[in-house]
């Protein structure tokens, strides 16, 4: 069979996140162990992806797709897994038992067809892959009821393909990646604006924005940096275009419409399992060019809470409003006092925003915080170092890269995040921190850290994101990392706070979201699995359980 090679590059690390030449040495790895006693003193080797064994492809397409396939063993290995703390050790121990048989890189939705009719004649399970990044195992193949498993890369449906400047919006494919995004973007509208402006801007910019794609955010419904208004990519979406087994479903472009059920609603958020995203209509915007942002100190956690509440309820609408519990500001390098600390932005397309972020920062006054810092659109303090805030932001893109040398150190690193109303988070918070602390000192036997912070804030609740770090013990890593995952999805089901706010639901996530939905919800999911993947080949086991159909030998249709 002939070998494609990903056009996506050869610099994007097979087994953890990011990019080989930004992953933490093996120096580096060690000394993160003196964050927790206990660790090993060695890191975990990163194995050679070819001297991995995989299992032998257990299905062969027709010639007519081979030209779109790989069975190449790194190519199949870098696609078995998303970029999970369960993922990241499975990787560094060699286990790709789930690796697919077969990774296409169709680069035409006919294409897609071909192959979609394929897998579904044949019972093979076909899961669409945008970038990777899924920390929910949303792209991993668990079960043994398919003849072979069938990954479809998307990354070369990667164009900008019409942008309509007079209503601001752009027809993108789903491959693309988001810098990839923005740069095309900023190459067809840039150029000062009538208003001052630099051309339009998607400004959808989530943790995994260098590695991830418009059409992984519109299945996953991610969410962005922005901690208010437009916080998720459904407000964005015009209109959209999904390949389904049952046919092509394409919604108008429209401002807003009353007319029943959306039909994009019905494909946000459903992980593959439905259709596969091949293009989108997304609204775009102005591209800031006056920003301002600061930082503000907290010696109550709680007078904090209360802080973001009034400024998210004011109004005033920021584009950073993220809160820092006393742990997570040490961990980011913003403070080492003992300090919450309130991490605020504003910016505007049109005029200085120096009034506003005063505003923003005299409510967080009034609650006891003390403003620290004040800074530009550049991020940096008065006297041309770091602020507080660029220090958060380095910390944050950075914060993947140490998860995984921690990962390497068999510590147990765990991330969930949700959301809630107001006047459930406290109690929520305070159980966090007790409940699941008993229950990580319950599973490894020491005491672990855990660290909130508020990623997003709305006018009737809060999105916490929590942050475990615990000692391991080498060869019990997934096991512990399991029991701490059950223990916290049933704290947040019994406070009533979302399994999860952007991290989407995949397999991991699947326990808490089947008591989160309504029944009678779930039983129309089910029966739109049911109608639109009639073989039930699309990414099996998200969402829904699809039922097991016998192998059929004729050809399926897929538009």
């Amino acid at each position: 069979m002939e070998t494609t090679n990903p056009p996506s590059g050869s610099t994007r690390s097979w087994w953890g996140w990011g990019r080989t030449d930004r992953a933490l040495p093996d120096s580096e790895c060690t000394g993160l162990a003196a964050l927790l006693p206990g660790l090993p003193a060695t890191p975990l080797p990163v194995p050679d992806v070819r001297s991995l064994a995989l299992a032998p492809p257990r299905v062969r397409p027709p010639a007519g797709l081979a030209r779109l396939l790989s069975d190449d063993p790194a190519v199949r290995a870098g696609h078995t897994y998303g970029k999970a703390y369960r993922d990241v050790v499975r990787a560094l121990r060699g286990d790709l038992a789930a690796a697919p048989d077969l990774v296409a890189f169709p680069r035409t939705e006919t294409e897609l067809v071909d192959l979609l009719d394929w897998a579904g004649s044949r019972n093979v399970a076909a899961i669409p892959y945008g970038g990777g990044s899924s920390v929910v195992g949303g792209v991993e193949y668990r079960g043994d009821s398919h003849a072979g498993v069938l990954t479809l890369d998307l990354s070369a449906m990667d164009r900008v393909l019409e942008v309509d400047t007079v209503s601001r919006a752009a027809r993108i494919q789903a491959g693309v990646l988001g810098p990839a995004l923005e740069a095309r973007l900023r190459e067809i509208t840039g150029g000062p604006g009538a208003d001052g402006g630099s051309g339009l801007t998607l400004r959808h910019f989530p943790q995994s924005f260098e590695f991830s794609t418009l059409g992984g955010w519109l299945a996953t419904r991610a969410g962005g940096h922005y901690a208010t208004q437009y916080q998720h990519i459904d407000d964005l979406v015009e209109s959209m275009r999904v390949v389904t087994p049952a046919g092509v479903s394409e919604s108008w472009r429209l401002p807003g419409s009353g007319a029943g059920p959306s039909p994009d609603r019905l494909f946000l958020g459903s992980e593959g399992t439905l259709g596969v995203i091949t293009e989108a209509w997304m609204r775009l915007q102005d591209r800031p060019v006056h920003k301002a942002s600061a930082s503000v100190s907290f010696t109550s956690f709680d007078a904090a809470v209360e802080a973001v509440r009034a400024i998210a309820q004011s109004g005033l609408q920021p584009a950073n409003c993220r809160l820092l519990d006393p742990g997570e500001a040490a961990v980011s390098g913003v403070a080492d006092d003992g300090t919450s600390v309130l991490v605020l932005g504003v910016e505007s397309a049109h005029r200085p925003v120096g009034e506003r972020l005063a505003e923003v920062t005299g409510i967080a006054a009034d609650h006891g915080g003390l403003v620290r810092t004040s800074e530009g659109a550049g991020d940096r303090g008065r006297d041309g170092t770091e602020g507080a805030v660029g220090a958060w932001r380095s910390a944050f893109l950075r914060m993947p890269y140490v998860r995984d040398g921690l990962a390497r150190m068999s510590a147990i690193t765990e991330t969930f995040e949700t959301a809630c109303t107001w006047d459930r988070a406290p109690a929520l918070i305070e159980e966090v921190r007790t409940g699941i602390g008993a229950a990580v000192e319950e599973v490894t036997g020491r005491p672990g850290m855990i660290n909130c912070r508020f990623t997003h804030a709305y006018p009737d609740g809060p999105a916490p994101y929590f942050t475990v770090i615990a000692t391991g013990r080498r060869g019990s890593e997934i096991a512990m990392w399991d029991e701490i995952k059950t223990a916290a999805m049933e704290t947040l089901t019994r406070h009533g706070a979302t399994v999860t706010h952007h991290h989407a639901v995949g397999r991991d996530h699947r326990p808490g979201y089947d008591r989160q939905r309504p029944e009678p919800f779930a039983l129309a999911l089910r029966a739109a699995k049911s109608a639109l993947d009639p073989a039930g080949v699309l990414n099996p086991g998200v969402l829904v359980d699809a039922p097991r159909l016998p192998e059929r030998d004729g050809p399926g249709h897929a538009g």
